[in-house]
């Protein structure tokens, strides 16, 4: 399968980037900052906040592989502390890594998916975005955003073939 993951570059991103391309699958994944590569794994310089990056990983990966079976959705970023003292730039942030990043990769990858009649989506929320954790508002806004979000996608692209699936896992 073609795979296409957010945010390799650690953490659950890399984890599944090194297990995906182990098992035998052709793994493209974003990131904004070099690092240690994974061999196996084509590297794709892309910040999720950036449109044009967005546009142009995903024209990336069908230009070589003519298509994508699976989009994992895993690039994000925390913001703690009270609710109060955060700035207004930060929850800007917040809102627009985790949440408009998602939004930007799907807006290109799901007609790829559609016109393929086939794909599945994993998009990464926490369980913070089940419920509001204290001091880490404006991460659990921003994960609830996906909840939302990826409920409604998951209904609209079933007919297509599409699968949408929601991961909530805790700190990690």
């Amino acid at each position: 399968m073609v795979i296409l993951i957010t945010g390799i570059t650690s953490g659950f991103g890399r984890a599944m980037a090194e297990r995906l391309s182990s098992d035998g699958h052709r793994v493209y994944g974003t990131h904004r900052h070099a690092s240690e590569f994974i061999p196996s794994v084509t590297y794709i310089k892309a910040d999720a906040c950036v449109e044009d990056e967005v546009r142009s990983a995903v024209d990336f990966v069908m230009e070589k592989e003519g298509r994508i079976d699976v989009f994992i959705n895993n690039a994000g970023m925390g913001i703690g502390g009270p609710l109060e003292f955060c700035s207004l730039e930060d929850a800007g942030l917040q809102m627009d890594t985790n949440f408009m990043g998602m939004v930007r990769f799907l807006h290109f990858v799901l007609p790829v998916m559609r016109n393929q009649g086939s794909g599945k989506i994993l998009c990464f929320s926490s369980i913070g975005g089940l419920m509001g954790l204290p001091f880490q508002g404006l991460y659990s806004a921003s994960k609830f955003a996906i909840e939302g979000y990826c409920e409604a996608l998951r209904m609209e692209v079933k007919s297509f073939g599409i699968d949408v699936v929601v991961i909530e896992p805790g700190d990690f």
